[in-house]
This record gives C-alpha cells, sequence and structure tokens, in this order.
C-alpha cells in the first residue's frame, strides 16, 4: 500500500509540476499515466477528480481573491460543467472495460492534438457571449469520461474565439472546482470507494510540487511547456492503444 500511495505521488508530483506552470493538464496527465500502470478507467478517473477537489479549491479561491473571475461567464459554466460532469461520470461506470479504455485512449491522443494547437494558435481579444452553456456541459462530459480536460477543452476553446486569457483562465478553475466536486460525488454513490489510496497519492504529490510550479514558469516558455505535456499524452494514449491492440 505504501508503494502505491508513493507511485502515486509521483504522478501527482509530475502532473501539478505542468499544471501550476500551464494552467491546465493535472487531469489529462494523472489519468494517462494511470491508465498506462493498468489502473481501470473508472477507477483512475475518480481517484483524479477526487484529488482535483482540493488542489482546484485551491486554485479556485486564489484567482478569485485576484479579480480573475468573470461572474456571469462562470455561473453558466458551472452549471453547465456540472450537468455534463454527474452525465459523464456515470456514463463512464456503466461503460465495460473493453470499451472505456479504447475510448478514454482516444479521447486523450485527442486532447494532445488539442493542446498542441493552443501553444500555436493566437487570436485578438473579444469577450466571448455565445455557446458557454454548451461548451461547460462539453468540457464537464468529456472531462468525467477521460479522467481530465477540463481545462484544455473549455480554456482552449474559449481563449480561441477571443475570450480574455486573464478571466478565461481564472474563471475556468473557479467552476472546475463544482465541475470537479460534482463528479466526485457522482463516482461515490455509483463505484465502492476504492480509489480513496489513488487520491491520497496524488493529493500529497503535487502538495509537494505546487511551490515549484513558479519557478518553472519563469525557466520555461509556455509554449515549450505546452509541447512538451502534448508529446507526453499523446505518447501515453498511443501506448494504451497499443496495449489494447495487443490484448
Amino acid at each position: 500500500m505504501t508503494g502505491d500511495i508513493l507511485l502515486y505521488a509521483a504522478v501527482g508530483f509530475v502532473a501539478q509540476l505542468v499544471d501550476g506552470a500551464l494552467g491546465m493538464a493535472f487531469g489529462v496527465i494523472s489519468t494517462s499515466v494511470l491508465l498506462a500502470l493498468g489502473v481501470p478507467p473508472a477507477i483512475a478517473s475518480a481517484g483524479v477528480h477526487a484529488a482535483e477537489v482540493v488542489t482546484t479549491a485551491l486554485s479556485g479561491l486564489s484567482h478569485w481573491f485576484h479579480g480573475n473571475v468573470d461572474r456571469r461567464l462562470f455561473l453558466r459554466l458551472a452549471t453547465a460543467g456540472v450537468i455534463g460532469g454527474v452525465i459523464g461520470a456515470y456514463i463512464l461506470t456503466e461503460l465495460p472495460v473493453k470499451i472505456a479504455q479504447p475510448a478514454v485512449a482516444i479521447y486523450l491522443c485527442a486532447m494532445a492534438g488539442l493542446i498542441a494547437y493552443k501553444a500555436f494558435k493566437r487570436r485578438p481579444t473579444a469577450a466571448v457571449t455565445n455557446g458557454v452553456a454548451p461548451l461547460g456541459f462539453a468540457g464537464g462530459f468529456l472531462d468525467a469520461i477521460g479522467g481530465g480536460g477540463w481545462g484544455p477543452i473549455v480554456v482552449s476553446n474559449l481563449v480561441a474565439r477571443g475570450n480574455s486569457p486573464r478571466y478565461t483562465i481564472g474563471t475556468v478553475n473557479l467552476a472546475e472546482f463544482f465541475v470537479t466536486l460534482a463528479i466526485s460525488i457522482a463516482f461515490f454513490f455509483t463505484i465502492a470507494p476504492t480509489y480513496f489510496i489513488t487520491a491520497a497519492g496524488l493529493i500529497l504529490g503535487g502538495a509537494f510540487a505546487a511551490p515549484l510550479a513558479g519557478w518553472m514558469t519563469k525557466r520555461l516558455p509556455s509554449r515549450l511547456l505546452m509541447l512538451m505535456v502534448g508529446l507526453v499524452v499523446l505518447s501515453l494514449g498511443a501506448i494504451g492503444l497499443v496495449r489494447l491492440a495487443s490484448s
């Protein structure tokens, strides 16, 4: 048990280090590695979301304190995201493992492409008011199914459409807490709580990594970091597909 916690702590450390520098990818990276280690998709997603309840709470409060939250955007994203997340969590627990594993692996490969796209795409700033609720629903749904992706999906979409990066990141981070909390509650009532060890390890590692994220951001260009994340997630998703094809 101790070995498992330390292993999951190492995963949480790396994931939080990258997430702190980029504002996204904790869930995607954690889920990718957990799946590569053989953790079932539902357990991996449940463990990651339980850990994110803590990390997103701290991040969301910080953004609120610094005035980075658009209240109207927050209400629309959080409400739709909670609904999508709960539905996604229920569907994931009902899917057979043979269907869930390739679906999640393909999803992670797609997320890698989205992260790489965001690293290069730049558009002028213009507030986004249309299509926010469907975006929040899709982000919450796919986040529950894939164990991560709320940030890459929602942040990338809003920024690519011209929304202010500052208010996008702050608002999406705060909304993520409520989406993650709803998904975690849904998992608690739909599967046995065998993911607590996974969550504890991820939280432990993330706590140690958080102070280093700021230093990492200063030393490495964000575009380089995002490309690195995309490469890692793509590689892990591809490994998952290869393993499934050979099994």
